[in-house]
């Protein structure tokens, strides 16, 4: 199964209501929030909508590991820690939780009782190499970028 690691890049300025209500379903509110999904074929509609609001592609298992450990919360505003990733989802380490996540047998999204769904980032350090205003393929920063998320959502931690 593949996963998604979606981060919004654009502000909140003059956004249509269609894309707005698509960012608010995917739990993307405020640039650079992060939310990471199964890809199914109903999140592929959401992504063509708000593709010029955001960027996205397969997450590694490392990068993820790193994205819980470093920015993941539970509720009440707390850092993760190995004892609640034992508590609240029943695995035995972080490593296996990445391994549950990436089969496709835990949804990250669906524990919103106990953890935060959406990861809150930095801006990125270095600054965007592209504009905000193009898609990733002709030099900007939105859209599909396949693996080459990993290196943004590092530079974003």
């Amino acid at each position: 199964m593949v996963l998604y690691a979606i981060v919004r890049v654009r502000g909140t300025a003059d956004v249509p209501l269609d894309v707005e209500h698509t960012l608010r379903l995917l739990r993307l509110v405020r640039p650079f929030h992060a939310v990471i999904y199964p890809r199914s074929e109903s999140l592929e509609g959401m992504l063509k909508v708000v593709k010029d609001w955001v960027t996205w592609g397969e997450i590694s298992k490392e990068v993820l590991k790193l994205l819980i450990l470093k920015r993941g919360r539970v509720v009440g505003g707390k850092p993760i820690s190995e004892e609640e990733v034992k508590r609240v989802f029943g695995v035995s380490s972080l490593d296996e939780l990445v391994n549950e996540l990436y089969e496709g047998k835990i949804l990250w999204h669906k524990y919103e009782n106990y953890v935060k769904p959406v990861f809150r980032l930095h801006p990125p350090r270095g600054g965007f190499k592209g504009s905000v205003k193009k898609p990733y393929g002709s030099g900007g920063e939105l859209g599909y970028r396949g693996a080459e998320i990993n290196s943004l959502l590092i530079r974003l931690m």
